[in-house]
């Protein structure tokens, strides 16, 4: 209740309207604690319009959509571009090299609602434009989206101890989903009467994560295929070490190799994705979220040594996270999941994962949900990590996009 009387106070301060040359009007509501933000009122907000427009880069969301996924058209409305106060500056969109961008999506024919999402894996604000913000958009909903407060394959040289980096990401998504609230109730004369979390990877782990830890900002979440981590495991150094010592040999025919890589929780049935998985995501998100843990185990190297054989001295193929000191636990222990979500959320996953195995991630998180009356889990059969691979394997794979679509749906109808 205080944070709403808070946000209604700010509203009332501000008279955010302006004329525009045709005669309508174009709102230019402020952003509470940004240090920069920029205005711009678009006759477009889906990516039909936003890629000629400059008002997204489609480098933030290759390869997470498929071919035959709709272009949705018909949503015009105000963008806001801007950054909150940040001292690490990974984030080089629109030339301002600084982090904890956003961006802010007010369409002129409002639902109600406001979605909320961090990006995936290390991309940047944008990178939820073609498979979240461009149908949210197409009903109705109010966009926000933060690139988490730091960006790219260095991400992990934010902060100050093993773990602060992704710890930002928690509080980048509060404060995003505070000041999304303010900047519609400014645009719309009140605050949303629904709000959604909604996020694929990393993006889908911060659902989990907000709707843990701050359900009282969020009506509900849709979890796409997020990220487990869980300080005695399962979590990436689980498995992705097994993966990499043993594809080698895999690949030169080895069956015992092959049986070590299902064991430690890949598909049955993804082989014919392994190849891909390694020379594109195993051993790149290995090294860099290791060393954001623990990166006193490869010495004064930074992020190891790609691609390293096993026997290497301080490869990371060879990497045993049980038996690391127990400092590096209390890292991952800091952003762990517990599973006491406060707000009702549909998790989905591809059973063909092969960067996320299925069994390893949102199954586990599936059992760890307590009150399960809030949870509802969608094991997508053939579905994978990026749906940019359905387009190189449209007989063997789904998209999940449209599972996503959906799950936004039905948790509209779950909600009331």
């Amino acid at each position: 209740m205080f944070v709403r009387a808070a946000l209604l106070a700010f509203v009332a301060t501000v008279t955010p309207a302006t004329a525009v040359a045709d005669g309508s009007v174009c709102v230019s509501p402020h952003v509470p604690m940004a240090e920069r933000q920029v205005v711009s009122c678009l006759d477009e907000l889906t990516t039909a319009g936003t890629v000629a427009s400059g008002h997204t880069v489609a480098a933030d969301w290759a390869g997470l959509t498929h071919a035959g996924l709709p272009q949705l058209v018909g949503v015009p409305g105000i963008q806001i571009d801007g950054y909150f106060p940040d001292t690490s500056t990974t984030n080089a969109n629109h030339g301002w090299q600084h982090d904890a961008q956003f961006v802010l999506r007010l369409p002129d024919r409002w639902n109600g609602g406001l979605v909320v999402s961090g990006s995936p894996g290390n991309r940047r604000q944008y990178a939820n434009d073609r498979a979240i913000s461009d149908f949210v958009l197409s009903k109705g909903y109010a966009f926000a989206a933060t690139d988490k407060g730091n960006t790219g394959l260095t991400f992990y040289r934010d902060g100050r101890r093993p773990g602060d980096a992704v710890a930002e990401w928690h509080r980048r998504v509060t404060q995003l989903t505070i000041a999304a609230k303010a900047v519609v109730a400014q645009r719309y004369g009140r605050l949303p009467a629904r709000t959604i979390a909604a996020g694929i990877s990393n993006g889908g782990y911060l659902v989990r994560w907000q709707l843990e830890n701050n359900p009282w900002l969020f009506d509900g979440g849709v979890d796409w295929e997020g990220t487990l981590w869980r300080a005695d495991g399962p979590n990436l150094f689980t498995f992705l070490p097994t993966a990499l010592r043993n594809y080698p040999a895999y690949a030169a025919g080895d069956q015992a190799a092959h049986d070590r890589i299902l064991a430690a929780g890949y598909p049955p049935g993804s082989e014919f994705l392994w190849p891909y998985h390694n020379q594109v995501y195993w051993d790149l998100t290995q090294r860099i979220y290791r060393e954001e843990f623990d990166p006193t185990f490869d010495g004064a190297l930074e992020a190891g040594i790609p691609y390293c054989a096993s026997g290497t001295p301080n490869c990371d193929a060879d990497y045993d996270y049980a038996s690391r000191p127990p400092e590096v636990k209390r890292a991952v222990s800091r952003i762990a999941l517990t599973g006491r979500i406060g707000k009702p959320l549909i998790t989905l996953q591809g059973t063909l994962d092969t960067l996320l195995p299925i069994s390893q991630s949102g199954d586990v998180y599936a059992a760890m949900v307590q009150n399960k009356r809030l949870h509802r889990y969608h094991r997508i059969e053939n579905g994978t990590h990026a749906d940019g691979l359905v387009d190189v394997y449209p007989d063997r794979l789904v998209p999940m996009a449209p599972e996503f679509q959906k799950a936004v749906i039905e948790l509209e109808h779950w909600l009331g």
